[in-house]
């Protein structure tokens, strides 16, 4: 488009990653960084990362743009080549259980002597000291009360309909590691499930630790604090109306020909009248009807959506990498179009080539 800035390269051109893990949280951090321009060397045994084994849309949706090298780590010879390449890199990311990581001498520790300014970072399910209880998204939910605090109040505990610990800790683990980068200091950065889910739990943890909330589910999602926050049922289909302050509730008193609860403490107060308030109003249109006129008025509201239908109204948000449409990355860097590149096949990148260092580009 005439007046566009120029495509740059990414603003992690020249940043060298290496990965070690399999399925999802580690694999989904490094191709984060492989987005943004990051060149991300996929280490994997030689029946290769067991999402290969779940279906070829499943590994490109986490491993697009990535080179892939088969190593058995546990040879003198695969030890040496790890050596090589971490005498090359910025970082190197493992997702592994924890005795695997020392076993494999995937520890800042262990590869400090071909580069010191390397970064090493251990994502696992409960920390490496824990020990290497099986730790999958949902065992994590599980444990940290996610699963219990989802669902209807008078229905089993609930799991989200997607891998939302796995997916956060590789957000976490992509952070440490570009901020150990960024230090210029190499050594050792560790993230866990546990810890992320925990963090994510930010101010129902704090309402229990400070004042002794014990936190509790609530009917159609509704929020704790927030009063009307939830989903509601309409003419047609569901809706979620997010009312966080007094503006948004008299506009929606406007559109809605309701009235009364003026302040956000009236309404936490009188929480089950505002609600039966609110569902006789819905009732009146569809979920649709009510998406297009709050909006117009500025309230916080979407009609709920199948991911068909959410892919089908944001078709800017659906990339091509090597033949599979996928969705791209949620990060925009100024001056910067992702390539998405193809997942590697296996092995793809074995030819050996000779160790570099570092380069300046990206890294300080």
């Amino acid at each position: 488009m005439s007046g566009s800035p120029p495509v740059t390269a990414g603003p992690l051109a020249g940043v060298r990653v290496l990965e070690v893990g399999h399925m999802l949280a580690g694999p989904y951090a490094t191709m984060l960084l492989a987005d943004l321009g990051a060149e991300v060397t996929k280490i994997e045994p030689a029946g290769g990362d067991i999402s290969r084994q779940v279906g070829d849309a499943y590994f490109a949706s986490l491993n697009r743009g990535k080179r892939s090298v088969r190593l058995d780590l546990g040879t003198p010879a695969g030890q040496e080549r790890l050596g090589e390449l971490a005498a090359g890199a910025h970082a190197l990311l493992a997702n592994l259980k924890p005795s695997a990581i020392r076993r494999l001498g995937l520890t800042y520790d262990a590869l400090r002597r071909w580069n010191e300014r390397l970064v090493c970072v251990a994502l696992t399910g409960f920390g490496m000291d824990a020990g290497d209880v099986p730790a999958f998204d949902y065992i994590v939910q599980a444990a940290t009360g996610v699963a219990a605090l989802t669902g209807d109040p008078d229905g089993p505990p609930t799991l989200p309909g997607y891998s939302s610990a796995d997916n956060s800790a590789g957000l976490a683990a992509a952070l440490g590691l570009l901020a150990q980068i960024v230090s210029g200091r190499g050594g050792q950065v560790e993230v866990s499930l546990r810890d992320v889910m925990l963090s994510q739990l930010n101010y129902r943890a704090s309402a229990y630790l400070n004042d002794g909330a014990e936190p509790r589910r609530l009917a159609m999602g509704a929020h704790s604090y927030y009063v009307p926050a939830q989903l509601f049922p309409t003419a047609d289909g569901h809706l979620a109306l997010f009312v966080t302050h007094d503006a948004f509730w008299k506009s929606f008193c406007a559109e809605a020909g309701v009235s009364g609860f003026t302040t956000m403490a009236e309404r936490a107060a009188h929480r089950d009248e505002v609600l039966a308030l609110v569902t006789r109003a819905l009732a009146a249109d569809t979920a649709d009807g009510w998406e297009t006129r709050l909006r117009a008025r500025g309230v916080p509201v979407a009609a709920v959506r199948t991911l068909p239908e959410a892919l089908a109204a944001t078709p800017e948000a659906v990339v091509s990498a090597g033949g599979f449409r996928l969705v791209g990355s949620p990060i925009r860097a100024a001056g910067h179009a992702p390539a998405y590149g193809p997942p590697p096949h296996l092995g793809e990148h074995d030819r050996r080539e000779p160790p570099m260092a570092p380069s300046a580009g990206g890294a300080p």
